[in-house]
């Protein structure tokens, strides 16, 4: 998140201080307790209490330490990629870990995905490796890596998520098999399970569930105790889920590693 300058007049009421929260969910997509609190001279307490009261209007979803505004769950690809930076490069990190020499993978769509791949680009990842992606993104970062086998599922453009999807993708994920598959999320519920924004995404992810040996899911807060209207998978066909938060119902049904 940009750094802003502490205003000059930073408001002593609520509802201006609340004003001011959500035009900055505006302009960046998602606040920051403890720098708000430096901004506007008040406790961290204070702003926790404002970002409370915005979330109950339906303006905000209260993550760990901050907010992201409502709509950042579906916003396109490119405009994701600025959001909790910090966060997905630990999800990722902490993915690459369960990654092996010899491993083919299924990479789902998405930028925490694509934070995974970027780490397995360090020098000391393992390989070979073979990755199977429904992901333009997640292609390009290895085209330049010999030892990475890619097999791209190509098909019908989705410009909002940047991937393939519709029969021809579906038939290459379901062609293959793999020892791990590293799901996206754009919403995790405790009783919807793991769900998709789109219906042919959600095939896609169904497909790299049923063909994977271990399905680990990268996910950051915003996307935990959300539905999104198209089923994936419950959360007991899932084995491993890697956060910045952990909540209760999620570690009550299944293995969860927090960063």
């Amino acid at each position: 998140m940009p750094t802003r300058a502490r205003p000059a007049d930073p408001p002593k009421f609520a509802e201006e201080r609340q004003q001011r929260i959500a035009q900055a969910l505006r302009e960046h997509g998602r606040v920051e307790v403890a720098q708000l609190a430096a901004e506007y001279a008040v406790s961290e307490d204070t702003v926790r209490r404002d970002l409370r009261q915005l979330a109950a209007r339906g303006l905000v979803q209260k993550t760990h330490g901050g907010a992201v505004a409502l709509h950042a769950t579906v916003l396109p690809t490119a405009q994701r990629a600025g959001l909790l930076t910090g966060a997905k490069r630990a999800i990722a990190v902490a993915g690459a870990r369960h990654v092996q020499p010899n491993d083919t993978l299924f990479i789902d769509g998405g930028t925490t995905t694509l934070a995974l791949v970027q780490a397995l680009k360090a020098a000391d990842a393992p390989r070979p490796l073979t990755l199977v992606t429904q992901s333009l993104d997640v292609a390009l970062a290895v085209t330049d890596e010999p030892q990475i086998r890619l097999v791209l599922a190509g098909g019908t453009w989705l410009p909002a998520s940047r991937i393939f999807v519709g029969d021809a993708a579906l038939a290459t994920v379901r062609a293959h098999r793999a020892d791990i598959a590293f799901l996206g999320a754009c919403a995790l519920h405790p009783r919807a399970g793991l769900t998709a924004h789109d219906p042919q995404e959600a095939a896609l992810k169904r497909a790299m569930v049923d063909g994977a040996a271990r399905r680990i899911v990268l996910t950051d807060a915003t996307k935990l105790d959300v539905v999104a209207p198209s089923a994936v998978a419950s959360i007991d066909d899932l084995d491993l889920v890697i956060s910045d938060a952990a909540p209760a119902w999620l570690r009550e049904r299944v293995q969860v590693e927090t960063v």
